[in-house]
């Protein structure tokens, strides 16, 4: 499979209609060359051109004739693209994480790392450690990687390639796509991305609001994050920053949070946070140490009410970001999730009473079902996004 450049004239269209039948059978399921036809607009001739090149570049596969009982039998296509994939990576406090997801949308690794000493924020070397290997991995075993995305808990500049502000890892300015392209020796494009954002992506493909239109994700880790989706794309502002929730100066005014200043909503709800409420060490990454405060919590009454006073704050800023954007769900991730039981009640509490317009709306409080790669897994989504926009020609 070769991997070509910016196209131009009758190319860019050829490549647009692609990533078209690429969507339709993505989102829609397998369908004949006359379905595909229907469903996207093109001409049949057109259709059977571009699944002729989808089948050489095993991007889909064409299965056995079948009769729908009117007119010539067909065969349908269905998007199978095992061996082209996108590599999802994200780089947080205490942890680093990889997904890759090939064309179809399946999973095909998954892998977290904790960082050498816990507690202390990663090196890009322990990132493009993982990353390498991964690559070099997949590539001896046959797979096509077209690109990399890296999820970071900052802001990140409008080339998606550079760290702005990364207060928790003491990052500001990075160039992390470059130092990765170096590393995959200039063989794999690589963006960058807020790990909200990404978060929120792989919910709306994957995960607890493929049923909603209007999402908002909340993270769970040192950091608090959102991501905002919006009939699948996410809402980003003026300057590609939207989701910083965590710097609302809504929480406890004399904590100081990991950006310096004092108040920060981060600092009363997030894992450093809640560690402290329930006087306990951090572990390898939020989730394990999430699952040990609930195992505690479910034998300690006073572990549940600082849980619980946890839940409050953290309503207090949800009822103030729901006013704001209306959403139909909110998803909260990272460490919240096995804490679910003893901190969503007390935040949907605090939501229905300082929400106004609760009594006619009241958005869903759920938990995130996938984990702890939820950030790497959206990261691979967008890792693969050129090649279903048809910029990027398989």
């Amino acid at each position: 499979m070769t991997l070509t450049g910016v196209p131009t004239g009758t190319e860019y269209v050829r490549r647009q209609n692609t990533g078209l039948v690429l969507r339709s059978l993505r989102s829609h399921g397998p369908a004949t060359r006359t379905e595909l036809a229907r469903r996207t607009g093109l001409a049949k001739a057109t259709v059977g051109t571009i699944v002729a090149e989808l089948e050489a570049a095993r991007a889909v596969t064409q299965d056995a004739t079948v009769s729908s009982g009117r007119g010539r039998p067909g065969r349908p296509v269905t998007l199978t693209g095992e061996s082209i994939l996108g590599l999802g990576l994200e780089v947080n406090v205490d942890y680093v994480a990889a997904v890759a997801l090939d064309l179809a949308g399946k999973v095909r690794v998954v892998e977290t790392r904790p960082v050498a000493t816990a507690g202390t924020p990663p090196s890009t070397a322990e990132l493009i450690s993982m990353a390498t290997d991964i690559r070099t991995t997949l590539m001896r075993e046959g797979h096509t990687v077209v690109g990399a995305t890296v999820a970071v808990p900052g802001l990140v500049a409008h080339d998606n390639r550079t760290v702005s502000w990364a207060p928790n890892l003491g990052w500001d300015g990075r160039h992390l796509a470059e130092e990765l392209e170096e590393a995959f020796g200039g063989g794999c494009p690589t963006t960058i991305d807020n790990d909200a954002n990404c978060a929120a992506l792989a919910e709306a493909a994957h995960g607890v609001t493929t049923d909603v239109s209007h999402s908002l994700y909340i993270t769970g880790t040192i950091g608090i994050g959102a991501g905002i989706v919006q009939d699948g794309r996410l809402i980003r502002g003026g300057a590609g920053f939207a989701g910083e929730v965590g710097h609302m100066p809504i929480g406890n005014p004399k904590r100081v949070c990991g950006c310096g200043r004092k108040g920060c909503w981060e600092a009363s709800v997030g894992l450093r946070a809640m560690l402290n409420a329930v006087d306990m060490e951090e572990e390898n990454t939020p989730l394990q140490t999430a699952t040990t405060v609930a195992n505690r919590a479910a034998r300690d009454a006073g572990m549940r009410d600082a849980l619980a006073a946890l839940g409050h704050d953290l309503g207090t800023g949800l009822a103030t970001l729901a006013a704001v954007l209306d959403p139909a769900a909110i998803v909260l991730g990272g460490y919240f999730v096995p804490l679910g039981a003893y901190i969503v009640p007390a935040a949907g509490e605090v939501l229905a009473e300082r929400l106004p317009s609760a009594s006619i709306h009241l958005p869903q409080i759920r938990l995130s079902s996938l984990g702890i790669h939820a950030a790497a897994l959206g990261a691979a989504e967008d890792a693969l996004a050129d090649v279903y926009a048809g910029t990027l020609a398989l």
